[in-house]
């Protein structure tokens, strides 16, 4: 075997692994869902990343507000019900459907039904704090206080029942 034909057998086989390479890390970043951007809040369902936002993603959607009843505080941001339904079909949210909201910097959570979240008169919403994080917020009792807010959102989990 001449030095030519050894040349191109080894051109070949870097060629091929190469492909492999590029194959399998292919093939690993379709299984893990969506790309997101930095300082998004992703949305699982049923374990599955399916999406995620940021808050200048919400301004698509209408706000909406109320006055914080123990502080005296206007609380105005976007509805959850509507951020959910922008990357969740309602056909798959049941009123028993669990919705958790939690917090990991501040080791914080709050879990509500579909049925709450889309009854519009529980004002289940995400407000701007002053950091520029979202806080979710309520006039339900379980949230309707500064001490039961989800402040920091970063996390979102859709499960069925």
């Amino acid at each position: 075997m001449n030095q030519r034909t050894r040349i191109l057998i080894a051109v070949c086989i870097v060629l091929v692994l190469v492909g492999v390479v590029l194959g399998i890390d292919a093939l690993r970043r379709g299984t893990r869902g969506p790309e997101l951007p930095a300082g998004s809040v992703p949305i699982y369902v049923d374990g599955e990343l399916v999406a995620g936002f940021t808050p200048d993603d919400l301004d698509q959607l209408g706000k909406t507000s109320f006055v914080d009843p123990v502080e005296g505080k206007t609380q105005e941001g976007w509805l959850l019900r509507d951020v959910l339904l922008l990357h969740v079909d309602e056909a798959d949210l049941q009123p028993d459907t669990l919705i958790t909201v939690s917090s990991s910097s501040r080791e914080k959570s709050a879990q509500l039904t579909w049925a709450e979240v889309s009854n519009p008169d529980h004002m289940v919403m995400f407000d701007l704090s002053n950091k520029g994080t979202l806080k979710l917020v309520s006039v339900l009792e379980k949230l309707d206080t500064r001490d039961e807010w989800v402040q920091d959102t970063d996390k979102i989990e859709v499960a069925a029942p």
